[in-house]
This record gives structure tokens, C-alpha cells and sequence, in this order.
């Protein structure tokens, strides 16, 4: 198999991992009266993160561009940082991170140096790091110059979804 497809499928089990704890983290902030916002925007981010990854696959397989180069070792570091970045974003959030935009009733903010020097660190350490690191692993220029754009417009809304529901907390 091509170094491009088994780091692929590393990171792609990463995120599925990620899913799992987000999952099991949800269940219980249901049970403990949490709300959901924003149930649409959830639902169109994590569609189009999707068609991202696989139309990166897609691309560097149509394009033959399996083997790592110094472009795709750009990706792989930039990838590395992100997924340490998701990992150390669960840890700090522990039982209230999950993929969708939830608030329990009791909903603690966390001051953590993290998020008091970064607004949204899942965002802008974790998932933009990860979708460029992804785009630079596979060469996926045309994936990157049609869906990149899009997914920032859903993040957006998301940031703006995720403040709302939040700022009764600040």
C-alpha cells in the first residue's frame, strides 16, 4: 500500500476515535438535561469534513501522488499538530467535548491557559490544521479550492452558534 493511503487511514481512524468519545460524552450530556444547538450546522460539518477526507483520497489516488514528498510531509507535520491539538482539546474538555454544540444546564466554562489564549482552539488548532495538513498530504488542490471555502462558511456559522448559546455563561 502507498504511504499516502496507510497515513490516510491512520488519521481517519483517529477521527473515528475522536467520534467515539464524542458519542459516548453526548449520551451522557443528554441524560443530564444538556441542549443541542445548532443541529443542522452539526450535521452539514460533518458531511462535508467527510467529503473532504475521501475527496483528498480521491484526488491524490486519481493523481497518483501516493508517496510522501516534502509537500506531503508539510501535510503530515501540519496533520501531527492538529490531531495533538484534538487530543489535548478532549483532555482539557473532558466529559462536555463532543462534536455537536451542546450546554448543560450547569455548563462550567473551562479557563484552562488553552482557552484563555485561544478562542475555539478545536477550530483554529485542531480541525482548519487538519483540513489543510489533509489537503498538502494528498496534493488535493482542486479538494481544497472548492470545499475549503464552504466548510469555513459552515464554521463560521457554527462559531456564531456555538457564542450564542454560550454567552449567558460569560
Amino acid at each position: 500500500m502507498q504511504e499516502v493511503v496507510v497515513l490516510f487511514c491512520c488519521f481517519f481512524v483517529l477521527r473515528l476515535i475522536s467520534l467515539g468519545i464524542s458519542l459516548r460524552n453526548e449520551k451522557r450530556i443528554k441524560a443530564l438535561g444538556g441542549v443541542q444547538y445548532g443541529k443542522v450546522n452539526s450535521m452539514l460539518l460533518a458531511i462535508v469534513h467527510i467529503v473532504f477526507y475521501f475527496s483528498c483520497l480521491f484526488e491524490a489516488v486519481y493523481n497518483h501522488h501516493l508517496m510522501l514528498d516534502s509537500t506531503s510531509k508539510w501535510g503530515l507535520a501540519l496533520l501531527i499538530f492538529a490531531y495533538l491539538m484534538l487530543f489535548y482539546v478532549i483532555y482539557q474538555l473532558r466529559e462536555v467535548w463532543t462534536l455537536k454544540v451542546y450546554i448543560l444546564p450547569e455548563h462550567k466554562v473551562n479557563k484552562t491557559f488553552l482557552f484563555k489564549w485561544v478562542k475555539h482552539p478545536n477550530y483554529f488548532l485542531n480541525i482548519l490544521p487538519e483540513l489543510i495538513g489533509m489537503a498538502l498530504l494528498c496534493k488535493a488542490v482542486f479538494t481544497f479550492c472548492l470545499l475549503f471555502p464552504i466548510y469555513l462558511v459552515i464554521l463560521a456559522v457554527r462559531i456564531r452558534q456555538e457564542e450564542n448559546a454560550m454567552k449567558h455563561l460569560f
